[in-house]
């Protein structure tokens, strides 16, 4: 075979793999477009977001409030010797559990008792006591209120209060003898009566 014979082969030749070299790029990119045609890019989200619920629903777990009750019967029989006045439940309403204990007897400074409690339905009641009779310590204690009528509890007489500064809390406030007994909380009235009427 000629030399010029030998070169219009090879030429063919490179022509013939360029052309196919050609034809099998533009094949993948259709290929590939096909691949990404909107009901398969759906249908691959659809997947992943399968595989995600899946995970959360198998680790998740519900974060239950556990309350941490606390022993406050020796605290109570400790204030007791020093301010006869303090008051605690007896017994305890029904799956209740105290929260919180404090009982304050500074030398130069107003008596202080308190007992925060959890009632059955997780609502909040707490008990504040002080050898102080006048307004300012309502004020400390409760914030702003307004008056919101009376409740008898056990044949007394309280004065019920709304907490303007708290939402949802309500108050029942006890004054005399020296003493100024508060229950709290966002329970509701019902739930504080309860509380009050178990104070001994």
């Amino acid at each position: 075979m000629s030399s010029t014979g030998q070169g219009s082969a090879e030429a063919r030749e490179k022509a013939r793999a360029r052309a196919e070299a050609i034809a099998y790029r533009e094949q993948n990119a259709k290929d590939r477009a096909k691949a990404r045609t909107l009901p398969n890019m759906f249908w691959a989200l659809l997947a992943c977001f399968v595989v995600v619920a899946f995970l959360m629903i198998v680790t998740w777990r519900p974060k239950e409030e556990k309350v941490r009750a606390v022993e406050y019967s020796a605290q109570l029989e400790d204030a007791r010797k020093v301010a006869s006045w303090v008051r605690g439940p007896s017994p305890m309403p029904g799956g209740w559990a105290a929260t919180s204990v404090e009982f304050r007897a500074p030398e130069q400074a107003p008596m202080t008792w308190h007992l925060g409690v959890v009632t059955d339905a997780k609502k909040y009641v707490g008990l504040e006591q002080s050898n102080v009779t006048g307004p300012k310590y309502q004020s400390d204690e409760l914030g702003r209120t307004s008056d919101d009528g009376t409740a008898t509890v056990g044949g007394v007489t309280w004065q019920r209060k709304v907490l303007l500064d708290r939402k949802d809390e309500k108050a029942l406030v006890l004054v005399g003898s020296g003493v100024t007994t508060i229950v709290t909380g966002n329970a509701g009235y019902p739930a504080l009566e309860t509380f009050a009427s178990s104070l001994r």
